[in-house]
């Protein structure tokens, strides 16, 4: 496998994962990291701490991961597209849709890899259920309900917790019925005193029929991240925190009671807690990434998928405000 050289801009909570992971992975040298805040967690190694993008670029890199804040993606990348190299960047795309929109018309105008680090599509409790569902276990699909709560995280400033967070469920929800959005509704609160939302509820309606739910925010003592998969057969629901996936079958019981025969509801039936192999999904996500740049079969989020996530993240707040739902209009 050929070596690729690869650069790292960012060096906070999650750019020193990525660092780890690099150096992990085969086929990829991290030769050059950057970051004009420093390195507070130790992360560059034997590397020096380069102070922007444009000195991460002389190092004559392949590829490069982006993990600074949401407000500075679009310049950090449209930097790399222009001089010719391939891209991940951490989830939100970008600050706002027409940001999004310049990213990936920089990377796809030169034809490169443009990437977004939606990490759950990598988590092998979701690779799992969304396989299942493909082969049929769950029959048709009717609900996909999602919650991630917890405490906020001091290290996120520039959004709110529907681009920071929702922007994960709203990814993994259209990817795992393999459908887009057709309508949002949202709505939000602001109760911590910080710019912008730390609650956000948004339903909505896949253009395949699936309702969806999600419940997001940073207000709760506790951690959550549970996906549930409502359908014909049964529930699926999966923990990405534990990277478990439990099945919950609908049960058959003969009813004799002659005044109700005629009604077929669902009962509780066999429950099943899957066992399979738990790789890192930041891991996966890399290799994915890898094999994209290599112009392998690769499952990368692409740029034009991360846009697509954030116009849905942006209606939702948009409906939050205005009040009236919002229906998506389809590239």
């Amino acid at each position: 496998m050929a070596v690729l050289r690869a650069g790292l801009i960012g060096l906070g909570m999650m750019g020193r994962h990525h660092a780890r992971v690099m150096r992990e992975i085969d086929g990829v040298e991290l030769i050059a990291v950057a970051d004009a805040m420093g390195d507070p967690h130790g992360a560059a190694g034997d590397l020096p701490t380069l102070s922007g993008v444009d000195e991460l670029i002389g190092a004559d890199i392949d590829l490069a991961v982006v993990a600074v804040p949401t407000q500075f993606h679009e310049d950090v990348a449209i930097r790399l597209a222009k001089a010719g190299v391939h891209t991940l960047v951490e989830k939100p795309i970008a600050h706002s849709v027409a940001a999004g929109a310049r990213m990936r018309d920089a990377f796809a105008e030169r034809g490169l890899v443009g990437a977004v680090g939606h990490i759950e599509r990598f988590n092998p409790a979701l690779q799992q259920l969304r396989k299942r569902i493909q082969y049929g276990d769950l029959g048709s699909v009717y609900q996909i309900a999602t919650r991630r709560q917890g405490p906020f995280p001091a290290r996120i400033a520039d959004v709110g917790v529907g681009k920071d967070l929702a922007s994960h469920d709203v990814d993994l929800t259209a990817w795992i019925a393999g459908s887009p959005y057709a309508s949002v509704s949202g709505q939000v609160a602001m109760k911590s005193g910080r710019p912008h939302e730390d609650m956000v509820l948004v339903t909505g309606k896949l253009e395949n029929g699936v309702n969806v739910n999600h419940i997001v925010n940073w207000l709760s003592p506790m951690k959550e991240r549970l996906t549930t998969v409502t359908g014909e057969k049964g529930t699926f629901i999966a923990d990405t925190m534990t990277g478990d996936l439990t099945f919950y079958a609908n049960g058959t019981i003969d009813v004799e009671w002659e005044s109700i025969s005629s009604f077929r509801g669902v009962s509780e039936g066999d429950v099943t807690r899957f066992a399979f192999a738990k790789r890192e999904p930041l891991r996966v996500e890399h290799e994915a990434f890898r094999d994209a740049v290599l112009g392998l079969d690769s499952d990368v989020v692409t740029m034009e998928q991360g846009l697509h996530t954030l116009e849905i993240v942006e209606a939702a707040l948009e409906s939050a405000h205005s009040g009236q739902t919002v229906s998506i209009q389809q590239h």
